[in-house]
């Protein structure tokens, strides 16, 4: 993340904490109140070991008399719907809501809106229905750059662009949040001379299906292949692995997304190129700053508007082997005690990072 968009996110982050103490009156009670996270996944480790925890840490500091419930649907609909109901039952008066299936929330958000119940949408937008905010990374940027800085090495790399052409490894078909990753990489690739050869969606974001559709394009296109833009870690990871189990070595260039701790090894070990690094904590602080809010009966700031619904959405880093140093260990996302561990310790010492 850039040092502009790090004073940006502090920026916005004080503005949305400024507006909120501006707009409650002096003798005003603080706040109190029922809130719920709700998650999509376990195939992604994000949620446990960040979203959660961020959301939990600024919720205790903004509101200590809050209850917090917290609800994982295990990328199941009908799990989804049934915890929604239950934090409803338990009194929530605010549910953020990560949605497993973006059509599907359509009708939590209407049910939840009948009941004078405040959604926040999160990561993922619920397009048919507004929620009453949305709070997220730029998704749609996101794709963009992850495919932009892939197209940038090839060229810088004299990869001719009549010689093959690329895989592309979508998310899930099911969120909305993938089909804004799909659309930034459409317009990323779009002027860049590189063809594509096969596109894929990734029911539920599954490593493993992202493996087995890259294997068999694989075998149909070898080494036309140039590169792979993969949307996130996982279907990264999946996509490595098929052209290892298929003896190509080296692993044509990967792009991925989240920068968890197994992708930013493959950049060490020089298997994945680029993933984009976003401290889940920024938009999980401001998930609880707008709960706060709603619960104070205070309107949030909302800088833009996406889907008919108030937004804020954050811009993140693009990481490469050659800023991964300055974007990750410095800025304490990971350690390098985390990352340099095994058979990445050589890699990491040619990146200037000593564990």
């Amino acid at each position: 993340m850039t040092a502009h968009s790090h004073k940006t996110l502090a920026a916005a982050g004080l503005l949305a904490a400024g507006l909120a103490a501006a707009a409650l009156p002096a003798a005003a009670a603080a706040p109190a109140g029922t809130v719920a996270f709700l998650m999509p996944d376990q195939a992604s480790t994000r949620y446990e070991q960040h979203d959660f925890p961020g959301f939990k840490a600024e919720m205790s500091k903004l509101c200590a008399a809050c209850k917090v419930l917290y609800q994982n649907a295990n990328g199941d609909v009908a799990q989804q719907q049934q915890q929604f109901n239950s934090v409803m039952a338990q009194g929530a008066k605010v549910i953020v809501l990560d949605p497993v299936d973006s059509t599907s929330a359509a009708s939590l958000v209407k049910l939840a809106q009948s009941k004078g119940v405040k959604v926040i949408a999160y990561d993922r937008p619920v397009p048919s229905t507004p929620a009453d905010y949305y709070v997220s990374f730029d998704n749609e940027g996101i794709g963009k750059a992850i495919a932009q800085s892939l197209v940038q090495h090839l060229k810088e790399n004299k990869v001719p662009t009549d010689a093959g052409g690329l895989l592309q490894v979508n998310g899930s078909p099911t969120d909305a949040a993938a089909g804004l990753i799909k659309n930034g990489i459409h317009a990323g690739l779009k002027d860049s001379g590189y063809k594509t050869l096969a596109e894929f969606d990734t029911p539920e974001w599954a490593p493993p299906k992202a493996q087995q559709w890259v294997s068999g394009q694989v075998t149909r296109f070898r080494s036309q292949i140039v590169g792979v833009v993969a949307a996130n870690d996982g279907t990264a990871g999946g996509a490595i692995a098929a052209f290892k189990a298929a003896g190509v070595n080296p692993v044509p260039p990967v792009s991925g997304n989240d920068a968890t701790l197994a992708a930013l090894q493959l950049i060490i070990s020089g298997d994945q190129y680029n993933t984009i690094s976003k401290p889940s904590e920024i938009v999980a602080a401001a998930a609880a700053r707008v709960a706060v809010d709603f619960l104070s009966d205070t309107t949030p700031a909302a800088p833009v508007k996406l889907y008919n619904t108030p937004s804020q959405l954050f811009t993140p880093a693009v990481v490469t082997a050659k800023n991964l140093k300055a974007e990750i260990i410095d800025k304490k996302i990971a350690t390098a005690k985390e990352l340099c561990t095994g058979r990445y310790v050589d890699g990491c010492k040619k990146l200037g990072i000593a564990p």
